[in-house]
């Protein structure tokens, strides 16, 4: 693995966690959205991760790329999907003018808390990536200054 793979690496795993962290931020900012566009409360999203590089389809393709498997190629974000698992909060406030005919208005299934310790850990990945990234640049210039004697 070369020095640039491990800055590529690294970049992808920022590039990834700050989209993550955007998507959080987006989620927090519609807590309480009861109407979005097309009529229904907010839905909450979810980034998913996947290795950036060729995706195998077959086994014997798989075998055959064996070898390649071991070289880090990165991260990159496989699909932002809607949280459908978790379900809706229903509340009661029939001045509310989203309420049912029940009074109920019906809310994102957006928890702060979750999102709050979804985004403390999305920093904390990106952080430990700027500093692999800090440590390949020093190893780099080490290695540049050594070569330069």
């Amino acid at each position: 693995m070369g020095i640039f793979s491990a800055f590529n690496i690294n970049a992808s795993g920022m590039t990834a966690q700050r989209f993550r962290m955007d998507t959080i931020s987006e989620n927090i900012a519609n807590a309480y959205t009861t109407r979005t566009q097309d009529g229904t409360p907010y839905r909450r999203k979810v980034v998913t991760f996947e290795e950036r590089g060729d995706r195998v389809q077959t086994f014997s393709s798989f075998l055959g790329s064996a070898s390649n498997k071991f070289k880090g190629q990165g991260v990159r974000v496989g699909k932002v999907m809607e949280d459908n698992k978790t379900q809706p909060n229903m509340v009661y406030d029939p001045s509310h003018p989203d309420a049912d005919e029940n009074g109920y208005v019906t809310y994102p299934n957006v928890s702060i808390v979750t999102e709050m310790t979804n985004l403390i850990d999305a920093s904390r990945s990106f952080e430990a990536n700027a500093t692999a990234f800090s440590a390949s640049k020093s190893i780099a210039m080490k290695g540049l200054e050594m070569a330069a004697q």
